[in-house]
């Protein structure tokens, strides 16, 4: 991976990165598919070791946020799930918190 690659790499942290649990208006956030290839994505990177310090830290913390960010996803989904699953007899769906945090 040549310098620009690098550049582009690691710039991309801007164009996916979470808000940290705040909802800022209109901005959107990544799916939980477009969270995982951008893991992938990042773990590539790493593991091409052709990083300097600098870039590689500010991956991984990109891959942090989309870790936790992930993670939240999946803690509604369940949280659905369950309440879908709840009593046979009488199931009540109830909206959740997009946002869990």
């Amino acid at each position: 991976m040549d310098h620009d690659e690098e550049s582009e790499t690691v710039t991309k942290k801007s164009d996916t990165s979470d808000t940290g649990g705040e909802n800022t208006g209109g901005e959107n956030r990544p799916s939980l598919e477009e969270r995982l290839k951008r893991l992938e994505e990042i773990v590539r990177s790493l593991e091409a070791a052709d990083l300097d310090m600098e870039g590689a830290l500010t991956l991984f913390e990109e891959g942090v946020e989309h870790v936790r960010g992930a993670e939240a996803t999946l803690r509604v989904a369940e949280l659905k799930v369950e309440e879908l699953l709840g009593p046979e007899e009488d199931p009540v769906v109830r909206p959740l918190e997009e946002d869990p945090e």
